[in-house]
């Protein structure tokens, strides 16, 4: 049960402002070891930049080109450190980039970079890179463009296809280690006396009511709002919002269904209009293609995919990749997010750092303020761990170690483990096996808690939709033990249902049916959220030109 007011009624050592994926990370290390944490997101866990992100866990293998070694390092190992520790979520993906004559980096150029990426993931636990001739490449990739063709080169990296899950584990560590974590709570005024941050408003989005959140002499506040840092510090009528520090950058993708010559495995492509890279990506049966990579100063909410983008994104990948002829009509799903990069007037938007920093806010009137400026889904748990070393600095005290580094996340499982043939052999009469191998692929070892409630009430075991793996557990579970307020957060971010099939509008009946006989939501709570979700999907997914095309058909 929700309870806001009881913010206001401890103190708290360490508060994080921003519940995305780096803000989890900070939440975790911290209650870890042993300081009283506080986590509040102003909207959903994951809803900003972690979930609208390419979903790759990769070492930023053109950050070779800006000299970034120690940024591509830290990314190797960090990759290293999930695939051990969430390995249920992140998964080995194979990376061919292909070369052309043509092209602004040359045969020989990406070959020693290849070996630079080896020679900096020394500790990985995946296979050498290799490189490819012209004729392996055209006998492997058949569908690829051939003219000019010199060849690719094929290494592998990491993708976690269910980002928001990544961020919710991370806070479900934080909330079993003793975390409070809030989302539908936004700070609305920031206090500052004598050099530090004696307090925070905080707002209930859901309730409307307001906490005042104090803090003690050892208390620290981190900001992790992403894109709203400078939004965040401009809370506070002192020096605090003064200066710009992000610079974002904005990323689109689409999303399509397979199509002729649709590679097996991911392709890291150079667009061949501007030499911008993207990626083309299988992903959950589907195809992930992206991203823009373009200077935004515009309002941070919503953020959509203009038509531009998403006509350039099918344009090259019809370039590289001939026989797919994609076109509006096949695009199923688009996304949008900003960077949350450093603030850099005049750089061109790629050759911005993608290092992170962390920004003491000392000099700008507040010693126990620090701002994360930039920051990757990859480095999360190091970005995390910084934080917590720094906070322990600022009060004080020694730095014990972060356990961070070796300990699995909750769900973490292996589908050779033990644990999952007796799992298959209980509910085979109730789950087919490639749903439970969904399920596992998304909860790992919690996922026992999902089917607890198919125990509990059988028709729970009932699919969401016909063409959804999905079950109405699920639903369930999302609201009960994952704090899902709002339907959108249970399609889009507890789930992906919202990013398959017409953007999950389908399974709206069967969510609102469920969670009035389950969890005791009213008809007039459902309509609202039913309402909310169009909102959402028109505003931040569904192109301009199909918005423009279903009202010349209402018209019509």
């Amino acid at each position: 049960m929700r309870n806001f007011q009881a913010i206001a009624t401890q103190p708290y050592d360490l508060i994080i402002i921003g519940g995305g994926i780096n803000g989890a990370a900070t939440a975790r290390d911290a209650a870890l070891r042993g300081l009283k944490t506080l986590l509040i997101e102003k909207g959903d866990f994951a809803e900003g930049t972690t979930s609208w992100s390419t979903r790759l866990v990769h070492g930023g293998l053109r950050y070779l080109e800006y000299f970034e070694f120690h940024l591509v390092r830290e990314s190797l190992h960090e990759r290293e450190v999930l695939l051990r520790n969430a390995p249920h979520l992140v998964k080995p993906v194979q990376m061919t980039i292909p070369i052309y004559r043509s092209g602004s980096r040359h045969y020989r150029v990406i070959q020693t970079g290849m070996v630079l990426y080896d020679v900096l993931s020394y500790d990985k636990s995946l296979p050498n890179h290799r490189m490819l001739s012209r004729q392996s490449t055209r006998q492997l990739f058949r569908a690829m463009d051939s003219d000019d063709l010199a060849g690719a080169a094929q290494y592998y990296d990491a993708q976690v296809e269910y980002a928001e899950r990544l961020c919710w584990e991370n806070i479900l560590d934080a909330q079993q280690a003793g975390a409070t974590v809030l989302n539908y709570a936004e700070v609305i005024d920031i206090q500052v006396q004598d050099q530090r941050i004696v307090g925070l408003t905080v707002r209930d989005v859901l309730g409307q009511e307001v906490a005042q959140v104090q803090t003690h002499a050892k208390t620290v506040v981190v900001n992790t709002s992403g894109p709203w840092v400078d939004a965040v510090c401009g809370l506070s009528e002192s020096p605090l919002s003064q200066g710009r520090k992000i610079g974002g950058t904005k990323g689109s993708h689409i999303i399509v269904d397979r199509f002729p010559g649709a590679p097996d495995s991911a392709l890291y492509v150079e667009a061949k209009t501007d030499g911008r890279p993207f990626f083309i990506v299988p992903w959950l049966g589907q195809v992930l293609i992206g991203t823009t990579d373009e200077r935004y100063n515009g309002p941070l909410d919503p953020i959509k995919a203009d038509d531009a983008e998403v006509d350039y994104l099918i344009a090259e990948t019809n370039r590289v990749l001939p026989a797919a002829h994609l076109t509006r009509a096949d695009v199923r799903f688009t996304y949008s997010g900003i960077r949350p990069l450093p603030y850099a007037e005049g750089k061109k938007a790629g050759s911005i750092t993608r290092a992170h920093i962390l920004h003491d806010h000392s000099r700008e009137g507040a010693t126990n303020l620090i701002s994360l400026i930039g920051g990757k889904l990859t480095t999360h748990r190091q970005v995390g761990e910084e934080f917590v070393d720094a906070t322990f600095r600022k009060r004080g005290e020694p730095v014990p170690p972060s356990p961070t580094h070796r300990r699995p996340l909750p769900g973490a499982l292996r589908l050779d483990d033990p644990q999952v043939l007796p799992l298959t052999e209980r509910y085979q009469d109730r789950i087919a096996p490639p749903i439970l191998n969904h399920l596992l692929s998304i909860y790992g070892a919690l996922t026992p808690q999902v089917l607890a409630l198919v125990d509990e009430s059988p028709d729970l075991a009932h699919p969401i939709h016909p063409d959804y793996p999905d079950i109405q557990a699920q639903i369930v579970f999302a609201v009960q033990a994952e704090m899902a307020q709002t339907f959108v957060d249970i399609l889009r971010r507890r789930t992906t249902l919202s990013m398959h099939h017409d953007y999950g509008f389908p399974a709206l009946p069967t969510v609102a049916q469920v969670l009035r006989h389950h969890c005791g939501w009213d008809e007039e709570r459902c309509d609202r959220n039913i309402q909310a979700y169009h909102r959402f999907m028109e505003t931040n997914c569904i192109p301009d030109y199909a918005l423009g095309q279903e009202a010349a058909l209402q018209e019509a």
